[in-house]
């Protein structure tokens, strides 16, 4: 190397540490292999040339212990490792810059072409200084946050003094330049090439991660009311309502300003460093799993994020979490009672928009709303919504509300040029943050309107724990592939003729619904609260020794893992002893230390509060608690009377757990978890029959105890059906009959001290009412009065093998 090198050199990397005094970086996109694969030539591919992007790259390639290309020898081999696919603009205002094939680039091609049997990798790399989308008409946005575009060292400069402590590198899978060789026949051509499908590659990682640009929100409003829908709704309240034009289009801009998200990238920031200072204070920190499918997905299709709703803090988790990983923010639907002041505008700059709860008889607003959707929708933002509607306050997953997914359908049928795609999210909470609230509210308190005064009273939490948070990414649920399932010829029907809303489009609706929610479930996460939870409120009293809890959790840890729901199914790290550890320290379980070893044990609140974490895995375990039911009362069964009273109940267990199998997967799940409870010595097989093991033994006492985790549920089954089988048809309307249902558990509950609020759930009797309706078990008459149409007898026999012969005297008394 000469003198000059040397010096280059040296320069070069007194520049980099100069440059790293001022930036903090952080890697996001694909993840990397780690080394580089022997014989491999790697080079990097940018946007512009930019000597900063270069000093950052060779400093980031450290992470996946690949060769820093400003230390290589490249020159050697005639390569460069650094080239461009664009030419900066000439002018200040010109957002655009020019396609170029750069002479590094051509030397590249050339070289391959010599050494067809060489692999040279091309690694596209962007270097964002700060994420801010882009707003149309705001140069000095532009010039600071993406300054390659417009201008040279000033502008850089500038991006990286302004945002350098927000600086994001998103390095691309390797391309292989030696594939790209195939039918091409000369460097020029090869060149040309490459450069194309890198200039392709750039536009879409660019939407990904930022976003498209975004309209000015005034000009965005102003449109509104030009749009077809609105117009005619205009039109009919002129028409109908006696209102003048002027004031009809007055008050569609009303909703729309009220609607509207205004995303703003200072506030952006600012959540970013108040919500990195909230977890790592009120929690451990947030675990991801399953993102790099989001990742790939996210490039070709519009993302409508549906997670599970469970507390308020999951609008600025997901966010947050998108954010961290390179993916670009969603635009947000929230209630229109969390635009309270201070919060509302912070949220809406977050990139919330704002809906009323109800707007059936408001038709302009729900006109002006379905605009603003497609608004969203076609210009490629991507977009979160919650398909429960509220929170759910038992930890369950609730039944879908179809509205939001309804106006989704409506937006595509219109335009369906853009692939839209739903991603279920799972958000576990190792303690949630409105914990005593829901409690408060299931035993009959009225749900505390929003309000600045109660955030501000929310501030007492930041001196608790609540443990970690896992956000997993579900399967995801591609919209064109559903409709082509289930409406076949969708494409060629006239859907403008019925305003967008054809007469398949509810059933298509509500099996979506279905399917997302059910998408959820499969992508659930267990926490050691979770299976703290489920294995000490099976026992009696809620209390246990601790080293039975110990073996408790071990096996059904290790049951959840060897029959897993889906191959998402993650169960937390550790031992038992610490998932113990870790709940004593939450407070969610209590310890009574003893001579002859400690007890571990739940008062009233802490069971009633125990009851969400179990609820939100409860589906995990449903078919073996189902199993446990049937055989810990009987002498024993064979498979086929096992899966006969299986299959009879499972129709209203996935109508309530979401459970992800069709009715023909069922024998192969039961016969894998009579095979796994043998294996666990739960269960005995002999010359076919499935039996408990005697009661004497200890397994028994677990078998009783996995038992328990659906008996409740078995329970109010029994219950409604013996309400209904007492009185007869034509007497009770489906409300009646839910709410009926509803004073007889509260008064079990009362009378047996069970801890759980779920047990009178009114939303669960509902459930169970819809499920018998669809399954032609009851039949509604024109008065509205219910009606037993054939099989109720069947369910109440199938639920008697399973239920204790105390309990349904019990429930007999009680009618």
């Amino acid at each position: 190397m000469s003198w000059l090198s040397r010096t280059r050199q040296t320069m070069l990397r007194w520049l980099q540490k100069a440059l790293y005094l001022i930036l903090k970086t952080r890697l996001i996109g694909p993840q990397q292999s780690q080394g580089n694969p022997d014989g491999t030539i790697r080079v990097y591919a940018f946007l512009y040339p930019s000597l900063a992007e270069t000093l950052v790259v060779d400093r980031e390639v450290a992470e996946f212990e690949w060769p820093q290309p400003l230390q290589k020898g490249y020159a050697a081999a005639g390569l460069t490792p650094f080239f461009h696919v664009y030419r900066r603009a000439g002018g200040p205002f010109r957002k655009e810059g020019k396609p170029v094939t750069s002479k590094a680039l051509q030397q590249l091609a050339q070289w391959q072409i010599a050494h067809p049997e060489q692999e040279l990798e091309i690694v596209p790399v962007r270097v964002f200084w700060g994420r801010g989308p882009e707003k149309e008409g705001s140069f000095l946005r532009i010039w600071i946050q993406n300054s390659g575009t417009l201008g040279g060292r000033l502008f850089t400069l500038m991006a990286i003094l302004i945002n350098g402590r927000n600086t994001f590198v998103h390095f691309s899978r390797p391309v292989s330049m030696k594939r790209l060789v195939k039918n091409t026949t000369t460097p020029a051509q090869l060149a040309r090439k490459t450069g194309m499908l890198l200039r392709t590659h750039f536009r879409v990682v660019g939407q990904t991660v930022i976003g498209p640009d975004l309209s000015h929100r005034r000009t965005l409003i102003s449109q509104i009311p030009n749009r077809p829908l609105v117009k005619k709704a205009i039109d009919n309240a002129v028409d109908n309502n006696g209102m003048s034009p002027p004031r009809a289009r007055k008050k569609a801009l009303k909703y729309a300003d009220e609607i509207a998200s205004n995303i703003s990238y200072t506030t952006v920031r600012f959540l970013d460093v108040l919500l990195s200072w909230v977890w790592n204070t009120l929690y451990d920190g947030v675990k991801i799993h399953n993102i790099e499918q989001l990742k790939t997905a996210a490039r070709d299709n519009e993302v409508i994020y549906v997670p599970c709703h469970r507390s308020h803090i999951d609008y600025l988790l997901l966010s947050y979490v998108l954010y961290h990983s390179g993916l670009q923010l969603p635009q947000i639907a929230a209630g229109i009672n969390l635009n309270i002041p201070v919060v509302g505008p912070i949220l809406r700059r977050g990139g919330a928009f704002f809906i009323r709860r109800s707007f059936r008889d408001n038709p302009l607003y729900a006109a002006v709303f379905d605009e603003y959707l497609h608004t969203i929708f076609t210009r490629g933002y991507s977009a979160e919504y919650f398909v429960e509607g509220g929170r759910s306050r038992t930890g369950r997953t609730l039944q879908p509300k179809a509205g939001m997914l309804a106006m989704t359908l409506r937006s595509y049928l219109r335009d369906s040029r853009k692939p839209i795609l739903f991603m279920p999210v799972y958000v576990g909470y190792e303690k949630v943050f409105e914990a005593n609230s829901y409690q408060k509210e299931l035993k009959g308190a009225k749900k505390r309107k929003e309000s600045l005064l109660g955030v501000v009273g929310t501030l007492k939490s930041f001196r608790r724990n609540f443990g970690k948070v896992h956000v997993t990414f579900g399967d995801p649920v591609y919209l064109t592939e559903f409709l082509n399932q289930r409406q076949p010829e969708w494409r060629q029907q006239d859907h403008a003729a019925s305003e967008y809303r054809p007469e398949w489009a509810r059933d298509v609706v509500d099996q979506l619904a279905q399917r997302i929610v059910t998408e959820i479930n499969r992508a659930a996460s267990v926490n050691p609260i979770n299976l703290v939870a489920m294995a000490l409120l099976a026992s009696p009293r809620e209390a246990m020794p601790e080293t039975a809890l110990i073996q408790r959790l071990e096996q059904w840890s290790a049951m959840i893992e060897a029959v897993p729901i889906s191959q998402m199914t993650h169960v937390s790290e550790g031992q038992p002893e610490d998932w113990i550890d870790h709940a004593e320290t939450l407070g969610t379980i209590s310890r009574l230390s003893h001579d002859m070893g400690d007890l571990i044990h739940a008062d009233d609140r802490q069971a009633v509060s125990l009851t969400y974490y179990r609820n939100n895995v409860l589906h995990l375990l449903a078919l073996p608690g189902i199993l446990c039911c049937l055989l810990s009362h009987r002498q024993g069964m064979l498979f086929s009377q096992i899966h006969e009273s299986v299959r009879a109940l499972f129709p209203y267990l996935k109508a309530e757990l979401f459970l992800p199998w069709q009715e023909d997967e069922l024998e192969h799940q039961v016969l894998g978890w009579l095979q796994q409870l043998c294996s666990a010595g739960y269960l005995k097989h002999d010359d076919g029959i499935y039996k408990a093991v005697d009661d004497r033994d200890s397994a028994y006492n677990e078998l009783e105890a996995m038992a328990h985790l659906m008996m409740p549920t078995l329970e109010r089954y029994y219950l409604t059906l013996a309400l209904l089988n007492h009185h007869g048809s034509e007497v009770f309307s489906a409300e009646r009959l839910e709410q009926q249902s509803t004073l007889i558990a509260q008064r079990i509950s009362l009378l047996h001290g069970l801890n759980a609020p779920e047990f009178f759930d009114k939303s669960l009797f509902r459930t169970l009412v819809n499920q018998l309706l669809k399954q032609q078990v009851l039949a509604e008459s024109d008065d509205g009065k219910l009606a037993i149409v054939g099989g109720l007898e069947l369910l109440i026999v199938q639920l008697e093998k399973a239920l204790d012969g105390s309990v349904r005297h019990t429930i007999q008394r009680s009618l």
